[in-house]
C-alpha cells in the first residue's frame, strides 16, 4: 500500500539520487495528457519542499505550453534494479526561461546546458511512494550523448531556429512562448 507525506524525507532524496530517469506528468484543463521520460544530469533536489529539474530541447514543448494553463505536475521515479519502489511527487510547477532573473542562480546548478530550454521549479504539496513489484528490472548502461552532440553542432542559433520550427505550439496548439521567452542569441 502507498504511503503520503507531506514533503520529502532523506530516504526519499537518497533514492531520487541513485535514480538515472524520471518522468514528467503535465496537462492543461484540456486536450492531451503528456508524460515524457527524462534523463541527463537534469534533476536536483533544492530542499524537502521543492526541486528544480532542467529540460533540454526536444521534439515537442508540451511541458511548457501546460504549465503555462495550468502549472500542476508530477514527477515520478521509479527503482529498476534493488529494492521495488515507485516516488511520485506532486505539486505545482513554475516554468524559469533564459530571459527571466532567476535562470542563473538554477542553471548554474548543472554542468551541462547544452540544448537547455527550460528549467522547472516543483513545489511539491504530496509525496507518494509505492511498491513497484511490477516493474521489470533493468541495467543502466551509459547516458545517451546524442542530444549534447546535436547540441553542439547546432549552435545556439540553430537550437534557435529549431525552437522556431519544431517548439512553438503544443499538440493541441497551445502557444509555449519559447522564443519570446527563452532568446538566446542577440
Amino acid at each position: 500500500m502507498g504511503k503520503q507525506f507531506s514533503a520529502m524525507i532523506p530516504p526519499h532524496v537518497e533514492f531520487i539520487e541513485q535514480q538515472q530517469m524520471f518522468f514528467v506528468a503535465t496537462a492543461a484543463p484540456s486536450g492531451k495528457v503528456n508524460l515524457s521520460p527524462k534523463g541527463m544530469d537534469s534533476f536536483r533536489v533544492l530542499n524537502k519542499h521543492q526541486v528544480v529539474w532542467l529540460n533540454y530541447t526536444g521534439s515537442g514543448n508540451e511541458t511548457a505550453a501546460h504549465v503555462s494553463q495550468d502549472p500542476r505536475m508530477t514527477i515520478m521515479f521509479c527503482a529498476f534494479e534493488g529494492k521495488p519502489v515507485i516516488l511520485r511527487l506532486y505539486g505545482q510547477a513554475t516554468a524559469v526561461h533564459r530571459g527571466d532573473e532567476c535562470w542563473q542562480s538554477y542553471s548554474q546548478l548543472f554542468s551541462n546546458l547544452n540544448g537547455a530550454r527550460q528549467l522547472y521549479l516543483l513545489d511539491i504539496d504530496m509525496v507518494q511512494s509505492s511498491c513497484g513489484m511490477s516493474v521489470p528490472f533493468y541495467d543502466y548502461v551509459a547516458p545517451r550523448e546524442e542530444l549534447s552532440q546535436w547540441a553542439d553542432k547546432q549552435g545556439e542559433k540553430g537550437i534557435e531556429q529549431y525552437w522556431a520550427k519544431k517548439n512553438q505550439q503544443s499538440l493541441d496548439g497551445v502557444d509555449t512562448h519559447i522564443l519570446a521567452l527563452s532568446k538566446i542569441t542577440d
